[in-house]
């Protein structure tokens, strides 16, 4: 077995702290990853404090993870010691069903096996994340990492990146369409990116004015307010394609009506409330309104290449692993722009 340190919950209203834990020896189709950054995604704070009401302690958190390759299995022909990788939200799934087979494992109708907090499908335990100083994946689930970018960047864009990436993808975005982003967080801030790099023309939706002039450096062609109904006013049937990207409750009605006849909006964010939908915001115009979850592997992979083409990065603040605490509670409030990034030479060696 491979003894590690990572950083666990023990309980809901634990802290995180320090643990020792083992994981398995690395198997003919395993790659071990010495982790070097874990990004801080706000589902880690959920899964810790068990708001989904489904958390196996203790909890190691982490999916946004990136590191080199320590060790190859005998099998493995995809990596060799020393490669720069990733680790998304996936380590498993089926691999049989039909979405499977089709490269969307997030869609698994047996269910992927989550980076943390999921029941291993060999029988090995429950999964361990990457707050931790190492990781055994196999090789399916592991994930070539762009060298020409920022490292540190890079791990935010195995969750925030795919997660936005796959439905500008999956319903084409590109040079000719009126693209809305609502939200600019962690989510929201790597659609207006993907969608600028992609071609079309970005408008930004948000609440703060103290964010436009952010929402423009990172690509928006214009920002709007929405709180401003007479700014909203001006956008209704105007856009080809809205990508939301906000967890907290909201009118989805008044975004639904900027939409053109056959425009579609993507929910990404996950607030709590369910949003009440006026059937006549989609009936009148034929309008769509859909959800998406992350990516496959192999469109997971595209993006990191895209990324790597276009020198795409998450905008990050980087933390040590004894910080987490301190930036779940600036992350509840909104503080960080626009996602955090664990250091893991922070991690103690032993504990």
């Amino acid at each position: 077995m491979l003894s590690c340190v990572g950083y666990a919950a023990t309980a809901a209203k634990a802290p995180l702290a320090p643990i020792a834990f083992e994981r398995r020896d690395v198997g003919p189709d395993d790659v071990r990853i010495d982790i070097t950054y874990c990004g801080v995604c706000h589902s880690d704070l959920h899964q810790a404090r068990n708001e989904w009401k489904n958390t196996i302690y203790p909890c190691v958190p982490g999916h946004e993870i990136v590191g080199h390759v320590a060790e190859v299995g005998s099998s493995v022909t995809r990596f060799k010691k020393g490669d720069f990788v990733g680790v998304g939200c996936m380590v498993d799934s089926c691999r049989e069903c039909t979405s499977c087979k089709e490269g969307l494992e997030q869609y698994c109708e047996v269910g992927f096996v989550g980076t943390y907090n999921g029941e291993d499908r060999q029988g090995r335990g429950i999964t361990f994340g990457g707050y931790s100083s190492a990781v055994v994946v196999d090789q399916a689930f592991v994930l070539r990492a762009p060298t020409s970018l920022d490292p540190a960047a890079v791990a935010p864009l195995l969750c925030a990146g795919i997660t936005t990436w796959s439905p500008l993808r999956k319903w084409n975005v590109g040079p000719g369409q009126r693209v809305g982003i609502v939200g600019l967080g962690g989510l929201g801030h790597m659609g207006v990116k993907f969608a600028r790099a992609l071609g079309a023309e970005v408008v930004l939706f948000t609440t703060s004015a103290s964010k436009i002039e952010d929402g423009l450096r990172l690509g928006a062609h214009e920002v709007v307010l929405s709180k401003d109904p007479d700014a909203m006013a001006k956008e209704s049937g105007r856009f080809d394609f809205i990508l939301d990207a906000v967890s907290a409750k909201h009118d989805i009605n008044e975004y639904l009506g900027l939409l053109k006849r056959d425009g579609v909006l993507v929910q990404v964010g996950a607030p709590e409330e369910p949003l009440p939908v006026s059937v006549f915001s989609l009936i009148m115009k034929r309008r769509t309104f859909a959800g998406s979850l992350i990516g496959g592997i192999a469109e997971t992979q595209e993006m990191l290449d895209f990324c790597g083409e276009h020198g795409i990065t998450s905008d990050i603040e980087m933390i040590r692993m004894d910080e987490i605490e301190a930036a779940y509670e600036r992350m509840l409030k909104s503080d960080v722009k626009y996602r955090f990034v664990i250091d893991m030479t922070s991690m103690p060696a032993s504990v």
